[in-house]
């Protein structure tokens, strides 16, 4: 049993991971708003004060792909995590991870932008800035024409299986959607068919929160 502390409301990458591994955890939720990933408690398990945070029977882990990596590791006949270990062709490792160098430097800065500026209001930090949404909304539609052309001749992102790559883009694709901005999802059907797939897969209820 895994314990993961991480907001209630950002589990849904590391749960749709577990979920496909077959894992089970314990969600340990944190309140980021009082500042709980900043106290001592927290601080001695990750000096960055940042979440996810892993704890598998004391031995603790902290980023978001080091823990995917990790638990794909422990359940050693997925397919979600090709590496050298893992019997998966030098090819397949080299595509798997071009797909997570693509999920972290073409997708995710542009969606986090989005994202970071349109919660500003919400959390008393100003107004949105118009401009910056819509340069960070436009250089993420030029890397959308990229994925749909991948995806023309694939099913995901690293070939035609499932693979942490695809589920790494979870947060802040649903992020996307929740903040007005999932037609950028949706509008080719290439990418479209993709992220069905990926934002589909069930999560909830397969982990007993604490």
């Amino acid at each position: 049993m895994f314990l993961l502390k991480s907001p209630q409301r950002r589990r849904q990458a590391r749960a749709v991971v577990a979920a496909e591994l077959g894992i089970a955890y314990e969600l340990v939720p944190l309140n980021l708003q009082a500042k709980e990933q900043k106290k001592d408690e927290y601080l001695a398990l990750n000096p960055f004060g940042q979440v996810p945070t892993l704890d598998d029977d004391g031995f603790i882990l902290y980023e978001s792909r080091a823990i995917g990596r990790y638990l794909a590791l422990k359940a050693s006949t997925s397919t979600l995590y090709p590496h050298p270990g893992s019997g998966a062709s030098a090819h397949a490792v080299a595509l798997f991870e071009q797909a997570a160098s693509i999920e972290n430097q073409q997708f995710e800065p542009d969606a986090r932008t989005i994202f970071r500026e349109k919660v500003k209001p919400v959390r008393g930090l100003g107004e949105t800035n118009v401009a910056v949404v819509g340069a960070a909304r436009a250089s993420l539609e030029v890397k959308l024409d990229a994925y749909e052309k991948i995806l023309a001749k694939q099913k995901y992102l690293a070939g035609d299986s499932l693979t942490l790559a695809d589920l790494w883009h979870l947060p802040w694709a649903q992020h996307l959607v929740n903040h007005g901005e999932g037609e950028l999802l949706t509008i080719r059907p290439n990418v479209k068919r993709w992220w069905d797939a990926v934002g589909g897969l069930e999560w909830e209820g397969k982990q007993r929160t604490l």
